[in-house]
């Protein structure tokens, strides 16, 4: 199995804000890996690194072989490697579904000629995957925070990326959906060979779903699956409270 996204002594933070140092890790291709921990640990300080959105304070990190320290690589090419989905509030006015996906295909289109018949069989088959396709012709702002998460997943979709990174992509989301969305992320990870990284407080559906469990805290990271950090009280140790104790169970 090949090597995706490799981290290599990296710190990462804000201006001299350290937020996490000396993280050593890699995730494989067909894989999808939930990251947990509790608030303020740096987990979208970290998927913003990776991104290329801010530039890790220290260390390296490598992008399907090609190192962070390449200069030259523009936002285009970028984006044919990796799409990320933040979750965030976005108004986009007089924009429509269809017009907020065809974004995803920036990278391959020009937009002053226009979608080609390839780009739009694949932003019908993205808004077909996160159950939006009668919703093309309706307007952004017309939907709810769930609506819109899906679209926006639908967009990182249709950018047919190796690897996807996605912030809380279930924060608005009701329980079916988030189920149906890991789902789906799981499948793009075991049926097309994309790496998943999800930074994400859905800790039975992370355990259920996620190939491993990227485990971020004070301490640092440990990467394993869910049983072996289970096992070795890992979950204890980063939340500072027994997260399977009968009264925290989900009712």
């Amino acid at each position: 199995m090949s090597e995706a996204i490799r981290c290599d002594n990296l710190t990462i933070g804000y201006g001299t804000h350290v937020v996490q140092s000396a993280l050593m890790f890699s995730l494989n291709e067909g894989e999808m890996v939930c990251m947990l921990g509790p608030n303020g640990c740096g987990k979208s300080t970290l998927l913003r690194t990776l991104a290329g959105l801010q530039p890790p304070l220290g260390g390296t990190y490598r992008l399907l072989g090609v190192s962070s320290e390449k200069a030259g690589e523009s936002s285009a090419e970028r984006a044919k490697h990796l799409a990320l989905v933040l979750t965030e509030r976005l108004s986009l006015e007089h924009t429509t579904v269809h017009d907020v996906v065809a974004m995803g295909r920036y990278p391959y289109s020009s937009f002053l000629g226009g979608l080609s018949a390839d780009d739009e069989a694949v932003i019908a088959d993205a808004l077909q995957q996160v159950g939006l396709q009668d919703m093309a012709d309706t307007y952004f702002n017309n939907h709810s925070d769930g609506e819109k998460q899906r679209i926006l997943i639908a967009k990182a979709l249709a950018q047919q990326t190796p690897v996807i990174l996605l912030d809380e992509p279930t924060a608005h989301l009701d329980l079916p959906n988030r189920i149906r969305t890991l789902q789906l992320l799981r499948h793009l990870a075991h049926e097309q060979g994309k790496t998943i990284l999800i930074s994400t407080h859905e800790l039975d559906l992370a355990l259920q779903l996620s190939d491993r469990i990227l485990l971020m805290s004070d301490g640092g990271i440990q990467l394993d699956t869910a049983q072996a950090l289970r096992a070795r009280n890992a979950f204890t140790a980063a939340f500072k409270m027994d997260i399977f104790h009968p009264l925290y169970a989900t009712p």
